[in-house]
């Protein structure tokens, strides 16, 4: 279940500054910079129609990537932060985190729902209401999971599913101390007005 992790290539940035990074901008790069695991900081830059596509992607923040600067060994980084131009909404820096195997780090994870067919509230036409189609959880960097996934075999109409209810990959936890709600199985709008209906006729009795 654990991503396989994508390569991300970049080139060490001469120069610090403003300066370099315009200089780094018109030259059709994005400009950056790798920190943590008790390092020094490295300016890099990044091309920017690979770095652009792989924005448009999804799910960058929560992806783990295997960096590659020539000259230097490749390193684990997560993303933690992306600044953008505020009229175009295109990169203009981005910033990078070491990682290791062991490093605990909070993620969005993806929520995947499995066995519609085996869900009887859903047979009789409720509805899946995602309340978050992403969870955050702690999880360890070297084992970063793909998704979580909820099993909806048996669940009826009004059945409400938490985070408590779902198996989570060994190592993972949630980062929010509370059995929050994932989805809920929804009546169909004509059952709920119907009882609506049924309701309002009983508080007239």
């Amino acid at each position: 279940m654990a991503k396989e992790i994508e390569t991300l290539e970049a080139t060490v940035r001469t120069g610090t500054g403003k300066g370099a990074a315009r200089a780094a901008r018109r030259e059709g790069m994005v400009p950056g910079i790798v920190y943590g695991d008790g390092k020094e900081p490295v300016a890099l830059n990044f091309d920017y129609n690979k770095l652009l596509t792989r924005l448009r992607k999804g799910r960058f923040m929560s992806t783990l990537f295997n960096l590659k600067v020539e000259g230097q060994e490749d390193v684990r980084v997560i993303c933690r932060g992306v600044q953008k131009d505020v009229v175009k909404d295109l990169p203009t820096h981005i910033d990078f985190m070491r990682t290791h195997r062991a490093s605990r780090i909070n993620l969005f994870i993806h929520v995947t729902f499995e066995n519609h067919e085996a869900a009887p509230g859903l047979k009789r036409g409720g509805t899946l209401t995602v309340v978050r189609p992403e969870v955050e959880l702690e999880v360890l960097a070297g084992d970063i999971p793909d998704h979580i996934t909820v099993d909806l075999t048996g669940k009826q109409i009004g059945d409400v599913i938490h985070i408590n209810d779902i198996t989570l990959p060994e190592g993972a936890r949630p980062t929010i101390d509370r059995n929050f709600v994932i989805a809920n199985i929804a009546a169909p709008s004509g059952l709920r007005s119907s009882d609506n209906e049924e309701a309002e006729a009983a508080a007239e009795e």
